[in-house]
C-alpha cells in the first residue's frame, strides 16, 4: 500500500512487497491494484481479534475483495481464508462489516467452486451447532450469512452440515432469542435446511425437524404472532409451509408420544383430551395467522393463505382444526382480504382454495359466509368472464351454499344481479363462447334454481321475462355436447322444471309474463326437446330417458291448461305412446315402466278428460311392458278376475287414444284378431249388461277404426259373431254420441252400417238436442256437429238417409217441435258448413221431408216455420239443379207455399213469413231455368192467385208516383216490393223454360192490346220506368234487370219472328229518356243494363223514321256520348277504372254508328283529335272488349284514318301479348261469391243473395273477361 494510507504496522505489513513487517512469507500474500500486496496472515490476525479497529477492519476486507480477482492462487488463499473469516462474522457486532464479510465469503464461494462452498458451510454449521455461542446479535450475521449460503447453490448442501441433530436442536433453541431478527434468520434457515433436506438424495429418511415437533411448531407460531415484520412473516410462513406439507400439524405430538414413558404418555393424552394443550396449538395457530392476513404486503397475505390451505387440505387435517379456524374468525378475514383484492387471480385463487375448506365447518361457516357473501358478487363477474377460470366453480359453490342455507340473504338487486350474470354465463355456453365444465354448469343450475326459490325473487318485477330464455340456453346446449357429457342434460331439466313451477306462483305479479313464460317453455320441449329425444332415443341411457319423461310429466301435471294441453297433443302426435313402449323395450326397469304409465295416464286425462286416466292408474301394476303381452291379456277371458278386468281395460284405453291419433302400437291385423277375441270370450258380459260404458265406448271405437282399415286393405278377415255382438252393444245399450270420443275414420264405418241406423237416429237427435250452437273442434275426437255434417255431405254412408229418415219420422208421429227445429237447425249449419250437404240430402228425399213439415206447418209456431223455410231455401241456393228430382213432393211444396203467401198477403199483408216464401219461389223459378222443377215453376206461373197478388203489390208501388222512392229496403213496403220484383224476374227468366213457344213477349210491352188467353204476372214498360227512375237504388237494380230481360226476350223473338216490338212515339220518348238518364248511374249495374236496354230501342228498325226524328232532337244522347269520348280522350284521366266507368255509354255509341243514317253529330264528336287522343290514352292494360267494339264500328262507319289504324293495331296487338302473357281474369263482374247463410232470421242476406242470383245471370251480365276481349279483338282485326 503507498505512503498515504493510516500508520500501522499491520497495514504497513499488507503493503511490503516480498513480506510483511512480521516476516510473514509472501506465499500467503495478494497483489493489490496499486501495486502493493496484502499478508494474508495479517489480514487473518485482523479480522479475528476482537480489539481491531473496524475502520482497519473495514479497510482491508475492502482492498481484500478488490484483490482477489488479480490472484491467480485464488484458490489456495480462499481456504486459508475460510477459517478467519467464520471466526469474524462471530466477533463483530458491526453490520457494515459483517455484509464485507459475508459478500467476500460469497465472493470466494462464487469463484472458487463447490469445496470452498462446502468449507464455509460445514465451518458455519459447525459453529452453529456447537453451542458455544451464546445466542446474541453477533450470531445474527453468522446466520444470515448461513442462510445466504443455502439458498445461493443448488448443490447438496444439505451433506455438508455434518452435526445436523445439534444444528437443528441448537436453531430451534433459538428461537426463544428475544432478538426478532435472530428468529427471522432462524427460521429462514431452519426453511432451508428442510427443503434441502426434502431435495437431498443421500438423506436417510427422517425428517431433521420431526424430532422437534410440536416445540418448533409453537416457537415458530409465536414468532409469527409477535412480530410486525413482514420479512421475518415471509421466512415463518415458509418454515411453517413446508412443515405443514410434510404433516407436522397433522401429527405434532407424535415424536413426544413415541419418546415418552407410558406413564407419561397416558397422562399426555388426558391432558390433550381435556382441551388443555392440543386446542392450544389450533387456537396459537388461528392467532398467529391473524397478523399475516392483515399484512399491507400482498406476497405476505398470499403465503398465509397458503399456509392454511397446505393445512386445512392435508390428509388427517383434524376437523376440530377447522372449526377452530371459523371460531376465531379467519373466514372473516378472508374475506375482507377478497373484497379489498381488487379480483386479482393470486389472490383470488387463494382465497377461494382456503374458503373452500373452511366451509366444511359447515354450521361455524354459515354465519361467516352470510357476512362475506357480498364480496363474492364481483368474484363471481370476474371469473365468469375467464373460460375455464380455475376457481369458478368453487365461487359458484359458496354463492350457492349461502343461498341455499340462507334464502334470506339475497336482496332484490343481489338477486337481479346474479341471476344477470348466471344467465349470461348459460348464455354464453349455448352460443361455445364460454364452455362451462360439468361441475360449473351443475352448481349454475343449482344457483339459479335456489335465487328462484328465496323470498327474494317473488319481489323481482318482469322477473319471468328476464329468464325467459335461460331454459333454452340450458337445454340446448346439453343437447349439441349431449355425446361428450350426457350428466349435464338432467340438470338443465331439473333447472326447466323449477322454471315452470315458478311461473305458476301465487306472489306472481304478471300473468301475462308468466304465461309467456310457460309457453317459452312448452315451445323449447316441442321444438327443440322432443325431436331430440326422438331421434337419439336409441343413443341415450336409462337416467335421461327417465329424466326427460318425468320433465313433460311435471308438465302436464302442473296444470291441465291450454299450454299444457297443446304439450300433450303435441306428444301424441310424435307417436308418443309407441315411442314409451319403444324405451320399455330398451330398458324393460320396473321404475321406468310405472313412470311410462303414469305419464301415459296423465295425457289421457289431459286429451280426455274427467280423470279417464285413472283406468290405467288403477291397473298399473298389472299392464305388461310389452303391446304384444297387451294384446295378448286382452284376448283372455276375465270373469270375475278384477285385476284381468281393470288391466283389460286400461289396455283397451290406450288402444283408444293411439287410434286417436294414428299411434300404431301394435299390428292392425294383430289388434283386430284380440279385439274380436276379446268381444267372443267375454260375450256373457256383454249380453247381461255388464259391461262398462266407457270400455264399451272405446270398444266400439277400435273396432270401427280397424274395420275401417280392413275394408281398405281387403285383406284382413274379420269375425261376423264378433261383429253381430257389437251390433247387439250398440243397439241395446244406452249410450251418448255426443259424450263419445271417436276417431272419424270409425264414425264413418259406423254410418256406413245399415244396420245402425236406427240407433244412430237416436244418437244424432241427442247431438243435435245438446249443440244448441256451433261448436269449434281444438283438434279432439269429440263428436260434434261438424263431424256429422261431413258426414251428412259425402256420398260413403248412410249419414244423410238417416237425416232425412229422422226428420220425416218425428214430423209424422207428431214429436216435439223442439226436435223438428234442432233437426232443421242442424241442416242449416251443416249446408253452411258443407254445401255439397243438400245435393245429399235431395238424393234422400228431402223434398218429401219438407213437403211434411210445410203441410203440418199449421201446428207448428212462427219460429218454426221460419226454421222451415230458411232451410228450404238454403237447400234450394246450394243444390245442383241436375240432383233436383222434379217430383210431386216439390210440386206439393210449391202449391202448399203458394197458399200460404196468397192468404198471407190477403190478410196481414207482406210479413217475413211470406218475404221467405218469395224467396224460396224465386229460386224454383231459377232452378227451371236449368231444367230442374219444371214442374213446381208451372204451378207458380199458372197460378192466378198469385199472379193477382203480385200485379196488386207492383200496381200499388206505381200508383204512389215519385213518392215510391220512400219504398228503399228499411221500410216494410219496400222490402216487400224488392222481393216482388226478384220473383217477377225469375218468372220472366222461367217462362221460356216452364211454357216453351206459349208466350206473346209483345204483351208485356202492351198488356191492353194482349192477344193471349195467358194470365201471366205483367208488369208494363211505364211502371218498369217510372220503378227505376223513382225508385230505391235497389228497386232500381231489380227493375233495370227486369226491363233487361225482357228486351233481351223480344231481341230473341224479334230474331225468330222477324217481328218489331210496337211502341208509341209517346212511350218511346219517356223510356228513352228514363234510360239515358240512368247511363251515368253511380251504381255501374244499373248503368249498364240501361245502356243495354238504350242500345236495343236504338237498334229497332221498324221505328227508323220516328229515330230520325227522336234522335234529332235529342240534345242528351249527343251529350252522353260527348261526355264519353272527351273524358276517354283526356290523358290525365286515362285508368282502366275510368274507362269502366264509360262502358255503358259506349253501348249507346256503337248503337248509334249502327243506324243506316249516322247523326251528323257523331262526326264532330269523334273528330281526328278525339280519336287520336282516345287511341293516346289506351295502354295494354286498359282495354276492354267495349272499347274494342267501339273502335271497330268506328272503322266500319269510316270514320278513322290509315294512322290512326296503325296505332291501334299497335295498341290492340300489344294487349293480346299481354293478356297471353299475365292470364289475368277481369271478375269486376263477378266480385260476389256463392253466400251461405248463417244466421237464420236474416232477410237482407235473402235479398242480396237473390240479387247476386239475378246479377250473375250469363243471359244479362255484360261478358268482360279475356275471353270476351279476345273474340272483340280477333273480329276487328279480321274486319280490316
Amino acid at each position: 500500500m503507498d505512503s498515504q494510507e493510516p500508520e500501522n504496522p499491520e497495514l504497513d505489513a499488507l503493503s511490503v512487497a516480498e513480506s510483511c513487517s512480521q516476516g510473514h512469507t509472501s506465499v500467503l500474500s495478494l497483489p493489490t491494484q496499486q501495486g502493493g500486496i496484502i499478508c494474508l496472515l495479517c489480514l487473518s490476525n485482523l479480522i479475528t481479534t476482537p480489539r481491531s479497529p473496524t475502520l482497519h477492519v473495514s479497510y482491508a476486507l475492502s482492498q481484500l475483495s478488490l484483490s482477489l480477482p488479480l490472484s491467480p492462487s485464488h484458490r489456495t488463499h480462499a481456504h486459508f481464508l475460510c477459517s478467519p473469516l467464520i471466526h469474524a462474522l462471530s466477533s463483530f457486532d458491526d453490520q457494515p462489516i459483517a455484509c464485507q464479510i459475508i459478500s467476500v465469503i460469497t465472493t470466494l464461494c462464487a469463484s472458487n467452486g463447490a469445496d470452498i462452498f462446502a468449507e464455509f458451510v460445514s465451518g458455519i454449521a459447525d459453529k452453529l451447532s456447537s453451542g458455544a455461542l451464546a445466542w446474541s446479535r453477533r450470531q445474527l450475521y453468522m446466520l444470515h450469512c448461513f442462510g445466504v449460503l443455502l439458498n445461493s447453490q443448488t448443490s447438496n448442501s444439505y451433506v455438508l452440515i455434518k452435526d445436523k441433530d445439534a444444528l437443528t436442536s441448537n436453531l430451534v433453541a433459538g428461537l426463544h432469542s428475544p432478538c426478532e431478527e435472530i428468529r427471522g434468520e432462524i427460521l429462514f434457515v431452519l426453511y432451508k435446511v428442510s427443503i434441502l433436506q426434502a431435495k437431498s438424495i443421500n438423506s436417510d429418511g427422517a425428517d431433521v425437524l420431526f424430532p422437534h415437533c410440536p416445540k418448533l411448531l409453537h416457537l415458530s407460531l409465536e414468532a409469527l404472532m409477535k412480530t410486525q415484520n413482514d420479512d421475518v412473516r415471509l421466512n415463518c410462513l415458509a418454515l411453517l409451509t413446508i412443515l405443514a406439507q410434510k404433516g407436522f400439524f397433522v401429527h405434532p405430538y407424535a415424536n413426544d408420544l413415541c419418546s415418552m414413558s407410558l406413564d407419561e404418555a397416558n397422562n399426555f393424552m388426558e391432558i390433550t383430551e381435556d382441551g388443555e394443550d392440543c386446542p392450544s396449538l389450533n387456537v396459537l395457530f388461528a392467532e398467529a395467522i391473524k397478523g399475516p392476513l392483515l399484512s399491507s404486503d400482498n406476497e405476505v397475505q398470499i403465503s398465509s393463505l397458503d399456509l392454511i390451505f397446505h393445512i386445512l387440505s392435508s390428509e388427517g387435517t383434524p376437523g376440530k382444526l377447522i372449526q377452530v379456524l371459523v371460531e376465531q374468525n379467519i373466514a372473516d378475514y378472508v374475506f375482507e382480504i377478497l373484497r379489498l383484492s381488487e379480483c386479482k387471480d393470486p389472490t383470488v385463487n387463494s382465497c377461494l382454495q382456503v374458503l373452500n375448506l373452511l366451509s366444511t365447518a359447515e354450521q361455524a361457516f354459515k354465519q361467516r359466509l352470510v357476512v362475506g357473501f357480498t364480496a363474492l358478487i364481483p368474484v363471481l363477474h370476474h371469473v365468469a368472464e375467464v373460460p375455464f377460470h380455475p376457481y369458478q366453480n368453487q365461487t359458484l359453490k359458496l354463492i350457492w351454499s349461502c343461498i341455499s342455507d340462507c334464502p334470506g340473504i339475497l336482496s332484490i338487486s343481489l338477486a337481479e344481479e346474479l341471476l344477470l350474470c348466471l344467465t349470461i354465463m348459460l348464455k354464453r355456453n349455448n352460443d361455445g363462447e364460454m364452455s362451462m365444465p360439468t361441475e360449473t354448469f351443475i352448481m349454475t343450475c343449482s344457483i339459479f334454481v335456489a335465487i328462484l326459490k328465496s323470498p327474494s325473487s317473488s319481489r323481482i318485477s318482469n322477473l319471468a321475462t328476464s329468464i325467459q330464455e335461460v331454459p333454452k340456453y340450458a337445454v340446448l346446449a346439453c343437447i349439441s355436447t349431449f355425446g361428450k357429457d350426457p350428466s349435464q342434460l338432467l340438470h338443465s331439466l331439473y333447472l326447466l322444471k323449477e322454471l315452470y313451477a315458478y311461473s305458476y306462483e301465487e306472489f306472481s305479479t304478471s300473468n301475462s309474463n308468466n304465461l309467456e313464460l310457460r309457453n317459452s317453455i312448452i315451445s323449447l320441449c316441442t321444438s327443440h326437446l322432443l325431436p331430440w329425444f326422438v331421434k337419439a332415443i336409441h343413443e341415450i341411457n336409462e337416467e335421461t330417458v327417465l329424466g326427460v319423461l318425468e320433465t313433460f310429466h311435471f308438465i302436464m301435471i302442473k296444470d291441465c291448461d291450454m299450454p299444457a294441453t297443446e304439450f300433450a297433443r303435441m306428444l301424441v302426435s310424435y307417436s308418443w305412446f309407441s315411442l314409451s313402449y319403444g324405451c320399455l323395450g330398451l330398458f324393460p326397469s320396473e321404475k321406468l315402466k310405472w313412470r311410462v304409465h303414469l305419464m301415459v295416464s296423465s295425457i289421457v286425462d289431459i286429451l280426455l278428460g274427467s280423470d279417464t286416466g285413472q283406468y290405467i292408474r288403477d291397473a298399473v301394476c298389472y299392464i305388461p311392458s310389452d303391446p304384444a303381452d297387451m294384446l295378448f291379456l286382452l284376448g283372455q277371458k276375465s270373469a270375475d278376475n278384477l285385476e284381468l278386468s281393470s288391466c283389460q281395460s286400461a289396455v283397451l284405453l290406450i288402444l283408444h287414444v293411439c287410434s286417436l291419433y294414428n299411434d300404431r302400437l301394435a299390428d292392425e291385423t294383430s289388434v283386430l284378431a284380440s279385439l274380436e277375441q276379446y268381444i267372443l270370450v267375454n260375450r256373457r258380459n256383454f249380453e247381461c249388461g255388464a259391461a262398462d260404458l266407457s270400455t264399451m265406448m272405446w270398444l266400439v271405437n277400435l273396432y270401427g277404426f280397424f274395420r275401417n282399415f280392413a275394408n281398405k286393405s281387403y285383406q284382413i278377415s274379420y269375425s261376423p259373431e264378433a261383429e253381430r255382438i257389437l251390433f247387439y252393444l250398440v243397439t241395446e245399450n244406452e249410450w251418448d254420441l255426443p259424450a263419445a270420443v271417436i276417431h272419424s275414420s270409425s264414425l264413418r264405418w259406423l254410418f256406413q252400417q245399415e244396420k245402425l241406423s236406427k240407433p244412430l237416429s237416436y244418437q244424432i237427435l241427442k247431438l243435435c238436442r245438446s249443440h244448441g250452437t256451433d261448436v269449434v273442434v281444438h283438434g279432439s275426437q269429440t263428436i260434434n256437429e261438424k263431424m256429422i255434417a261431413e258426414l251428412v255431405a259425402a256420398e260413403d254412408n248412410y249419414a244423410a238417409a238417416i237425416l232425412v229418415s229422422l226428420l220425416i219420422e218425428l214430423v209424422e208421429q207428431e214429436g216435439h217441435e223442439h226436435d223438428i227445429v234442432v233437426i232443421v237447425n242442424f241442416m242449416e249449419k251443416a249446408i253452411n258448413a258443407f254445401p255439397a250437404t243438400s245435393d245429399q240430402l235431395c238424393l234422400h228425399g228431402m223434398g218429401n221431408a219438407i213437403r211434411a213439415l210445410y203441410y203440418k206447418s199449421n201446428h207448428y209456431s212462427l219460429q218454426t216455420f221460419m226454421a222451415i223455410s230458411f232451410v228450404t231455401f238454403n237447400i234450394l241456393c246450394s243444390v245442383h239443379p241436375e240432383v233436383l228430382s222434379d217430383n210431386e213432393g216439390w210440386v206439393a211444396v210449391t202449391i202448399k207455399l203458394i197458399d200460404y203467401l196468397v192468404c198471407t198477403v190477403a190478410v196481414h199483408g207482406w210479413t217475413d213469413d211470406s218475404l221467405i216464401i218469395t224467396g224460396i219461389l224465386s229460386l224454383i223459378l231459377h232452378h227451371a231455368t236449368n231444367n230442374a222443377l219444371v214442374e213446381a215453376s208451372k204451378t207458380i206461373v199458372l197460378n192466378t192467385s198469385l199472379v193477382s197478388t203480385i200485379n196488386g203489390t207492383i200496381d200499388t208501388a206505381c200508383s204512389k208516383g215519385p213518392s215510391v222512392i220512400d219504398h228503399d229496403e228499411g221500410a216494410n213496403t219496400g222490402e216487400s216490393l224488392i222481393f216482388v220484383l226478384l220473383l217477377y224476374y225469375s218468372y220472366l227468366r222461367s217462362l221460356h223454360a216452364a211454357l216453351p213457344d206459349h208466350v206473346e213477349w209483345q204483351n208485356f210491352v202492351d198488356p191492353l192490346n194482349s192477344k193471349e188467353s195467358l194470365t201471366a204476372v205483367r208488369i208494363n214498360y211505364p211502371d218498369l220506368c217510372r220503378l227505376m227512375h223513382f225508385g230505391s237504388c235497389s228497386v232500381k237494380l231489380v227493375s233495370s234487370y227486369c226491363l233487361l230481360e225482357l228486351f233481351n226476350r223480344l231481341s230473341d223473338q224479334e230474331s225468330r219472328e222477324h217481328e218489331e216490338p210496337n211502341c208509341s212515339i209517346g212511350f218511346l220518348t219517356s223510356m228513352m229518356a228514363v234510360l239515358e238518364g240512368l247511363v251515368f248511374y253511380s251504381d255501374m249495374r244499373v248503368a249498364m243494363n240501361c245502356g243495354l236496354c238504350l242500345s236495343m230501342v236504338l237498334g229497332w228498325k221498324k221505328l227508323d223514321l220516328h229515330h230520325s226524328r227522336i234522335i234529332a232532337k235529342n240534345f242528351w244522347l249527343r251529350l252522353i256520348v260527348e261526355e264519353m269520348a272527351l273524358s276517354l280522350a283526356v290523358p290525365c284521366l286515362s285508368s282502366k277504372s275510368f274507362f269502366n266507368h264509360h262502358k255503358p255509354a259506349v253501348h249507346v255509341a256503337v248503337a248509334l254508328l249502327k243506324l243506316d243514317e249516322i247523326p251528323l253529330w257523331l262526326r264532330t264528336v269523334f273528330d281526328d283529335y278525339c280519336i287520336s287522343g282516345i287511341i293516346g290514352n289506351l295502354e295494354a292494360s286498359h282495354v276492354s272488349s267495349e272499347i274494342v267494339l267501339l273502335f271497330r264500328q268506328l272503322f266500319n262507319s269510316n270514320f278513322l284514318k290509315a294512322e290512326q289504324i296503325a296505332s291501334l293495331n299497335y295498341v290492340l296487338q300489344a294487349c293480346r301479348k299481354y293478356i297471353y302473357s299475365n292470364s289475368i281474369q277481369d271478375n269486376s263482374w263477378d266480385e260476389h261469391a256463392e253466400k251461405n247463410f248463417t244466421t237464420l232470421d236474416n232477410l237482407r242476406q235473402v235479398r242480396e243473395y237473390l240479387i247476386h242470383l239475378m246479377s250473375s245471370q250469363l243471359s244479362v251480365k255484360s261478358q268482360n273477361g279475356d275471353s270476351r276481349l279476345l273474340e272483340e279483338l280477333e273480329t276487328f282485326f279480321r274486319s280490316q
